[in-house]
């Protein structure tokens, strides 16, 4: 397994939905973390996200988010997913 830095940034022209959906996303990560996949995530600013999971490839991670209501709502406008390479970590040192 590897750690995979998942980058979320918002549509800011939908903060109507974005405030509806929080409470399903939230959820949702909360299940990932719950079963282990989900390592930590947190907004970054008031527009983007930091997701870190621990999964195969950057691909996998992104997979799994497609099941993310935020994504499938359509307010995620930018993602990006790669491996990182955490040298110094609660999840332990390379």
């Amino acid at each position: 397994m590897n750690t995979i830095a998942v980058y979320y940034r918002y549509d800011a022209g939908k903060p109507d939905t974005l405030a509806a959906e929080r409470p399903t996303h939230r959820e949702y990560l909360r299940q990932r973390f719950d079963e282990g996949t989900l390592l930590a995530s947190g907004p970054l600013g008031s527009d983007s996200a930091l997701i870190i999971l621990d999964m195969e490839s950057p691909e996998a991670a992104l997979e799994l988010l497609e099941n993310d209501p935020f994504y499938k709502v359509g307010v995620i406008k930018e993602r990006n997913a790669l491996v990182w390479n955490a040298i110094y970590s609660p999840w332990g040192e390379q």
